[in-house]
């Protein structure tokens, strides 16, 4: 059976290239759209020769029309992560987020593909009202002054975007809500990059086998953190076996504390470390961990564990960190 052709935009990100690798294993023929204001060619390397690439904005509506023409599956990454981008750019996060989101679907009522898939976050809840969370909960912004919400409040207006302009047309829409998905090369804006930074400079290189680094917060908040690969396995679950107009989570249950986190970073690197708490940034979380009861319907199986998925992480960035 011919397989669907189809679209990732910000198919040069983190998630987006591992989808974009994943499909061309399964056989599909892929587009990738992107600018790589984040992204990095790099990361398809192999690949490249597989799929079609079109360097673009996102927020070029004629470039994203032409790259939604004749496409089957739309799946729209293309969005600036990165949580030190929402407090230094958000005017910027939020023109990507919203136009990107009016660009691809004004192309999508005009070419009519099967399926729109919207990648959002788990950012949507801010502080849950239950964890595990479901998919049922509660979406809103507690600051609008706040400049970290420019990201959760760009997804936040993806989502009614997605669901209302698609409510009256042919074309099917998912959308995914990733929590915490990690891996090498990920970035270095993140929780676990960013420890890692802070570990390579107080060891002089990952030298000494003992040392002090600063955090955020206590350590005692939590998160449940996803490895790339097991996202990507359910991120086309999503797409191939999704109901239309469902979230779907995805994720990993196993919760653990930013203090744990350090200490499993710790014996990978063979090295003791203090922590040192700091004041948690305004906006922040205490604890996140999704319900997966929705996707594991769909025939989920964790390929990854957490601990090898760390390990691979670990040893990336201690060695692009030399």
């Amino acid at each position: 059976m011919k397989k669907q052709k189809v679209l990732v935009t910000g198919g040069t990100g983190f998630i987006g290239a591992a989808l974009v690798k994943k499909l061309v294993d399964l056989g599909y023929p892929v587009r990738v759209f992107d600018n790589n204001f984040r992204g990095k060619n790099t990361r398809l390397e192999g690949y490249l020769g597989k799929l079609d690439l079109i360097e673009g904005d996102i927020r070029d509506e004629k470039k994203v029309m032409d790259a939604v023409k004749g496409m089957d599956i739309v799946y729209h990454l293309a969005f600036i992560n990165g949580t030190r981008h929402f407090y230094e750019i958000p005017e910027q996060v939020l023109d990507v987020g919203v136009r990107g989101a009016l660009n691809t679907l004004k192309a999508t009522l005009e070419y009519k593909p099967a399926r729109y898939i919207l990648a959002s976050s788990s950012e949507v809840y801010q502080t849950p009202t239950k964890v595990p969370t479901d998919e049922k909960e509660r979406i809103f912004l507690d600051d609008v002054t706040n400049p970290r919400y420019s990201y959760a409040g760009g997804k936040i207006i993806s989502e009614l975007l997605t669901l209302n302009y698609l409510r009256k047309s042919t074309t099917e829409p998912v959308i995914f809500r990733p929590h915490n998905v990690f891996g090498p090369d990920m970035g270095w804006e993140h929780v676990i990059p960013e420890l890692l930074v802070k570990l390579g400079k107080s060891t002089n290189g990952f030298k000494s086998r003992k040392t002090k680094i600063e955090i955020q917060g206590t350590g005692e908040e939590t998160r449940a953190f996803c490895y790339v690969d097991s996202a990507v396995e359910q991120i086309v679950l999503c797409s191939e076996k999704g109901a239309a107009g469902e979230i779907y989570h995805i994720g990993e249950m196993n919760e653990i504390s930013i203090l744990q986190l350090i200490e499993m970073i710790g014996k990978v690197l063979g090295i003791d470390i203090e922590t040192v708490p700091t004041p948690l940034r305004k906006g922040g979380t205490p604890r996140r961990c999704p319900d997966l009861a929705k996707i594991k319907s769909l025939g989920y199986k964790q390929p990854i564990s957490f601990e090898e998925g760390l390990k691979r992480t670990v040893d990336w960035y201690r060695k692009e960190s030399k």
